[in-house]
C-alpha cells in the first residue's frame, strides 16, 4: 500500500516540473521574438535657476555697464586731447612757415651782400697786365714781398682747379702763364709739388714727395699742365688739406698757391674755412703752419649771368682764407 502511494507522488512531481519547464521555455521564446521598444520619458523635469545666481549675473551686468561708462569718458577725454594737439601742430606749422619765410628773406639779403663783397674783392685785388710784367721781371726786395705777395718760402705747392670751366676755356692758357710767372718769382726753391683741387698728384712718381727744382722739371710741369685734366669738384678744400697734412714740416717754409675760378653755391664757405683752420694751426707767434695764397680767374663772367655768383663766392672764400693763413688773394680781370 505504501509503495503504491509513493509511486503516485513521484509521477505528479515529474509532470509538474515538465509543465513548468515548458512554460518558462515558451516565455523565453516570446521574449526573444518580441521587439524591444525605446524607453519613454515618463515625466519632464523642469530646470529651476536659483534666485542667487540671477542676482549675481545682474551685479556683473551692472559692473560691466559701469566700466563701459568709464571707458567712454576716458575715450572722450583722449579725443579732446587729440583735437587740442592737432590744433597746436597746425599753429606750430604756421609759425614754422613764417620763420622759414623770414629766413629765406634774410638769406637772399645775405647772398646779395656776398655778391657785393665778391665784386669789391675782385675790384680791390685785380692784377693788371703791367703789374704782372713787373712782378715777373722784378727781383725780390729785402722784405721778401713782391706785389703784396710774400715770397719767403722754400717749398711751393700748386693746388689747381681742373674743372671744365677752367680747362675748357682760354683761361687755361692764362693759368699756365700765371704758373710760369710764379715760378719765376722763385728763382730757386728746395721743392715743388702740383696737385688739383681734389688732392690728385700731377706726377704719381712723386706722390707724397717733393719734385726737385730744376729747369727741366719746371718745363715738364708746364708742358704736362697743358693736357692735365683730372676730375674736379671746384672746391679747394680737399687739395689744400692734403697738401698740409702730407707736406707740412716744422723745418720747412711752405706756400700753397690755390688757382681757380668758382666755388659752387652748394658748398659752405664757413665750413671750408673752419676745416682749414683746424688743420693749418697757429704757432706761439700766431703764424700758420703754411702760407696760403689764392689767384682767381674770371672765366665764369664769359657765361650766363646766373652762374656768376659762384665767382663772387670763390673770391670771398679765397680772400678770407688767405687773410687767415698769412697769404694774399689776387683776382685777375682778364682770362685771355
Amino acid at each position: 500500500m505504501n509503495k503504491r502511494k509513493n509511486r503516485e507522488t513521484d509521477s505528479f512531481t515529474v509532470s509538474f516540473l515538465d509543465v513548468a519547464s515548458c512554460g518558462f521555455g515558451a516565455m523565453i521564446i516570446l521574449l526573444m521574438i518580441t521587439k524591444s521598444s525605446a524607453p519613454t520619458t515618463l515625466e519632464a523635469i523642469e530646470t529651476v535657476v536659483p534666485e542667487g545666481s540671477v542676482a549675481e549675473l545682474q551685479n556683473q551686468l551692472f559692473e560691466i555697464r559701469g566700466e563701459t561708462s568709464i571707458v567712454n569718458r576716458e575715450l572722450n577725454a583722449k579725443q579732446e586731447q587729440l583735437s587740442a594737439n592737432k590744433e597746436r601742430v597746425a599753429r606750430l606749422r604756421r609759425d614754422l612757415e613764417d620763420i622759414q619765410g623770414r629766413f629765406n628773406t634774410t638769406k637772399d639779403l645775405s647772398d646779395e651782400t656776398t655778391d657785393e663783397m665778391g665784386r669789391l674783392a675782385l675790384a680791390q685785388q685785380s692784377l693788371t697786365e703791367e703789374m704782372q710784367r713787373l712782378l715777373a721781371n722784378t727781383s725780390a726786395p729785402d722784405n721778401n714781398v713782391i706785389g703784396g705777395v710774400p715770397v719767403d718760402s722754400e717749398y711751393i705747392i700748386f693746388v689747381i682747379d681742373t674743372s671744365g670751366s677752367m680747362f675748357q676755356n682760354p683761361s687755361w692758357d692764362k693759368m699756365l702763364g700765371v704758373i710760369e710767372d710764379t715760378l719765376n718769382v722763385y728763382p730757386e726753391v728746395k721743392g715743388i709739388q702740383v696737385m688739383n683741387d681734389m688732392g690728385d698728384y700731377m706726377f704719381d712718381s712723386y706722390r707724397g714727395d717733393w719734385i726737385p727744382d730744376t729747369p727741366g722739371r719746371r718745363s715738364q710741369i708746364i708742358s704736362t699742365l697743358r693736357t692735365w685734366n683730372p676730375y674736379s669738384n671746384s672746391s679747394p678744400v680737399e687739395g689744400v688739406t692734403r697738401a698740409i697734412n702730407t707736406f707740412y714740416s716744422p723745418d720747412k717754409k711752405i706756400s700753397i698757391y690755390v688757382l681757380g675760378d668758382d666755388f659752387q653755391p652748394g658748398g659752405s664757405i664757413r665750413e671750408v674755412l673752419q676745416t682749414i683752420d683746424r688743420i693749418n694751426l697757429e704757432d706761439a707767434n700766431g703764424d700758420r703752419l703754411v702760407r696760403i695764397h689764392g689767384i682767381g680767374f674770371p672765366t665764369i663772367f664769359a657765361g650766363p649771368r646766373r652762374f656768376q655768383q659762384s665767382v663772387y663766392r670763390y673770391s670771398t672764400l679765397m680772400r678770407e682764407m688767405t687773410i687767415r693763413n698769412g697769404g694774399t688773394f689776387v683776382g685777375l680781370n682778364d682770362y685771355q
